[in-house]
């Protein structure tokens, strides 16, 4: 009698870290990814010291980051985790305005920019583009990208806001979500005095005169470029 030939291995799943502080979001994408033979989750961090931690433990070729986390921005998370692993691959899965935030995530580190509002289908396209070594974006946001490249009168070209670093826009979103100086210095880990002076910086970008009228700009705009 022949020997019985042992079975071969299974091939080996790509290893993803999901970055949220949202349960409900965790177990969707969990479930999402659990269905897809060569894909698994490795990881759920709900801070960016956990995706750090995580990243460097358990070894992930994906991390599907938030913008929006318990102890840190997310474009702050990208950046560090793009110059501590050059090899990970980052996807941004959030909330925020992608006419606004996908530029800046792609120049942080991240290869693609995708809506929590997506499909799943459109997330697994996402995940597998990027895991390619390619950019993923949406079409709409990949077509204005392109206009503000080529036409810089267009509509759609660069606004005011636009021009802040990504910190000033970190400090704008606080205070339209009502947070004052002490309160975002917290959440951003910085001094009062540090926050203080981006207020004025941005003061002076968007022409606005006084703490008030910056304080009602910032809630304007976060209502008016809040998703759905």
């Amino acid at each position: 009698m022949a020997p019985r030939k042992s079975p071969a291995p299974k091939p080996a799943r790509t290893r993803i870290l999901l970055v949220d502080d949202h349960p409900l979001i965790h177990e969707g994408l969990v479930q999402l990814i659990a269905q897809e033979p060569d894909l698994e989750t490795c990881g759920q961090a709900a801070s960016g010291r956990e995706a750090l931690d995580m990243a460097a433990s358990r070894n992930p070729a994906l991390a599907i980051v938030d913008l929006s986390l318990l102890d840190m921005d997310g474009l702050d998370l990208i950046k560090d985790l793009a110059a501590r692993f050059p090899g990970l691959a980052i996807l941004v899965l959030s909330m925020r305005d992608e006419r606004f935030y996908a530029e800046r995530a792609l120049r942080a580190g991240a290869r693609g920019y995708i809506t929590k509002g997506e499909r799943p289908r459109t997330i697994l396209a996402a995940i597998r583009r990027v895991l390619q070594g390619d950019v993923y974006l949406s079409d709409r946001m990949a077509a204005l990208l392109m206009r503000r490249l080529i036409d810089h009168n267009s509509p759609e070209a660069a606004t005011a806001v636009d021009a802040l670093s990504d910190r000033e826009l970190q400090v704008l979103s606080s205070i339209g979500e009502g947070l004052g100086p002490s309160q975002i210095a917290d959440r951003l880990h910085l001094s009062v005095k540090t926050i203080e002076t981006y207020r004025a910086h941005i003061k002076d970008k968007l022409s606005i005169d006084d703490a008030a009228a910056l304080r009602q700009y910032a809630i304007h705009w976060m209502q008016e470029h809040r998703p759905g």
